[in-house]
């Protein structure tokens, strides 16, 4: 189990703080996140084929995964609000596996890091497939959001 003192957004007592950036150095910090849809194959067909009442998910879904980055602050409590620099979404079919795979990879120069903005892009970006799919298929499920990689901070870099 994890103490007290090894969680950054814990105080001493045990109270729930934001952490205090303002002494860190302002650096270039890249982080990727993935995740996938996984989906019916007549779904995916649906979708390859252009056929959804709805439209295209991928345009949408890269619009709301770029959205989403941007507001990450207003979902998750402790996070700062970033000025971020760029925002990568990529979509790509695994047909063997009727699944969609997204990642998202995310760069600011700033003081504290990327990470919870590209795990939010591709969390949003999957709900969006899913919403615009639910119609036809129940059965989707979003899964292995995860972080991939994270470079620039002091914590160093990060590859899974």
């Amino acid at each position: 189990m994890t103490s007290k003192s090894e969680l950054n957004h814990v105080d001493r007592e045990g109270k729930v703080v934001m952490v205090n950036v303002s002494e860190k150095a302002k650096t270039t910090r890249i982080a990727k996140a993935a995740g996938s849809v996984v989906m019916r194959k007549k779904t995916m067909q649906q979708i390859r084929q252009g056929n959804l009442k709805k439209g295209d998910p991928f345009t949408v879904a890269r619009l709301a995964g770029i959205m989403g980055a941007k507001k990450t602050h207003e979902l998750i409590p402790l996070c700062h609000p970033l000025s971020i620099d760029h925002i990568e979404l990529d979509l790509k079919w695994d047909v063997k596996q009727n699944t969609l795979n997204i990642t998202a990879t995310c760069q600011v120069d700033g003081k504290t890091g990327v990470e919870m903005e590209a795990m939010t892009a591709v969390s949003v970006a999957a709900l969006t497939v899913y919403d615009m799919c639910k119609a036809i298929d129940r059965e989707i499920r979003l899964t292995e959001i995860k972080l991939i990689s994270k470079s620039g901070g002091s914590s160093g870099d990060f590859r899974a």
